[in-house]
């Protein structure tokens, strides 16, 4: 999985997005802070597109209305605005048509400046791009990869907000946790990630691995020009891919794994290779 996947692009002449403090909105009207802003907000470098041939199968989102703009299009968000999440729902079809037997899971785990409405519009919009290929709310341990080619479906939305309990296909938030270390030091991150799977859930749940460092304000204010990628990111990738090499998934292991610029490292072929562990498991049981 990837982190904040779609801020591989944020629009620095947007307005400062709702997610963020009155003072940093104040601060924005310097141009100057946006460019600043957008070195710390971009978490990605690929598109939908170059991140599923990539191998990335999760994606985190977040969202939100443009306050002040006419209507209820719905945009991702980082701090700035991104694209529509339309267009990127569409992106991500486009690749699920041509690979039948590939499933996403859609995480909307952030929700800003939306009332109902906006709800409905993008739950509608969801519903309308994807259609059948929407995998109704069913007990975890049934949604094997056998289960979803036999119903032809291939999207998993879990949708962090009550309205899901009105639709069949939106998974409720709680089906996906993903604790959060919030941290910058990369040691206190690989014990928080240790310390959450020994108390992840057995049975019912998915369960998200965060292997992300995240800034300080102190820490943005020291490294303002470089941003997150040569501040963070660059230095203690390596140490958290060997993290990620040392993992057994299954019921008592790792499930998703996510991470930033994950083209950075051989992060998505690091975790697809852990499922050679499983088999390898199988065979010897036979």
């Amino acid at each position: 999985g990837s982190h904040d996947s779609f801020s591989y692009w944020v629009d620095e002449k947007s307005p400062v997005g709702p997610d963020q403090a009155t003072a940093i909105k104040r601060l924005a009207r310097i141009s100057l802070v946006k460019k600043i802003m957008k070195k710390w907000s971009v978490t990605q470098n690929l598109t939908f597109k170059e991140q599923l041939e990539g191998g990335i199968r999760y994606f985190d989102l977040r969202v939100s209305s443009k306050p002040g703009e006419i209507g209820q299009e719905i945009y991702f968000i980082h701090g700035l605005f991104g694209i529509k999440v339309w267009e990127g729902l569409k992106e991500i079809n486009t690749f699920l048509e041509q690979h039948p037997k590939e499933v996403v899971f859609l995480d909307f785990n952030h929700f800003y400046a939306m009332d109902d409405s906006h709800h409905f519009f993008l739950i509608n919009r969801i519903r309308s791009v994807f259609g059948s290929k929407l995998c109704s709310v069913e007990c975890v341990e049934y949604v094997t990869l056998q289960y979803m080619w036999e119903k032809k479906h291939q999207v998993l939305i879990f949708y962090h907000y009550p309205i899901y309990k009105e639709y069949s296909f939106l998974w409720p938030g709680n089906k996906m946790p993903a604790p959060w270390a919030n941290t910058t030091n990369v040691h206190k991150l690989l014990q928080f990630l240790e310390t959450t799977l020994e108390e992840r859930s057995r049975y019912g749940t998915f369960h998200v691995s965060q292997a992300i460092l995240t800034p300080r304000v102190k820490t943005i204010a020291r490294h303002l020009i470089r941003g997150l990628k040569n501040t963070l990111v660059h230095r203690n990738l390596p140490m958290i891919l060997n993290w990620v090499k040392a993992q057994k998934p299954g019921v008592m292991g790792v499930n998703i794994i996510t991470s930033d610029f994950v083209e950075l490292v051989d992060f998505a072929a690091t975790v697809i290779a852990l499922n050679d562990l499983l088999l390898e498991e199988d065979e010897s049981a036979t």
